[in-house]
């Protein structure tokens, strides 16, 4: 009994230390500074810059994982230009900001699903899709923020709505857990990041041209 009781006062104290962790650590939500000048482009999320890739008059795979990956539609976004990729470790910021001030144009979440490889073996690429929400935000510049959710925090939360204003830096969203975001952007930009650079909230990362 007295093993019992310790297990259980043991099993409690991990417990309530894992929610005051989450609670007042991993859901954070610091005062960052926003570039105020109004060419600039922000990062959305806080991470690493996994990957930078271009694009022209085509859609693109990103990985996420061993078997994840993620459609990444650029169409309504502009037929050229680039899709950054920043990676969410758990010790990062979970929060999503604006990179731009405009307005949201649409928003669309998709639940993730998994792919019969053989069934579907023209698109073996895709063993699972993972949850992931798309905010496509027009201002000076159109722009696309994709919100990523790994395999076992499948919580995204968006806080914005077709038509609303937003603000340069403004929030827009949360992940729950370590995962990944994207925006996708058109031609008219120079970034001034590359791959393997930190990045943090409200940052600039590129301006318009």
């Amino acid at each position: 009994m007295y093993i019992l009781l310790t297990i259980a006062g043991i099993s409690s104290i991990f417990l309530l230390t894992f929610i005051l962790l989450w609670r007042f650590y991993f859901l954070r939500n610091p005062t960052i500074f926003i570039d105020q000048n109004s060419n600039a482009i922000l990062s959305p999320a806080n991470g690493i810059v996994a990957k930078i890739m271009p694009y022209k008059n085509e859609n693109k795979i990103a990985e996420k994982g061993l078997f994840g990956k993620i459609p990444l539609i650029t169409k309504d976004v502009a037929k050229e230009g680039c899709i950054v990729l920043i990676r969410l470790h758990v010790y990062n910021v979970h929060w999503q900001r604006s990179p731009i001030k405009g307005k949201i144009e649409h928003t669309h979440y998709i639940s993730g699903k998994f792919f019969n490889a053989v069934k579907n073996a023209e698109s073996m690429q895709c063993f699972f899709e993972n949850e992931r929400n798309e905010i496509l935000i027009t201002g000076k510049i159109k722009c696309k923020v994709i919100q990523i959710a790994g395999y076992l925090a499948r919580r995204i939360e968006c806080f914005v709505k077709v038509s609303q204003q937003v603000s340069a830096g403004e929030i827009v969203g949360l992940i729950n857990l370590g995962s990944q975001c994207a925006i996708i952007l058109p031609k008219n930009v120079n970034l001034n990041i590359r791959e393997g650079d930190k990045v943090q909230l409200g940052q600039k990362i590129g301006e318009i041209q």
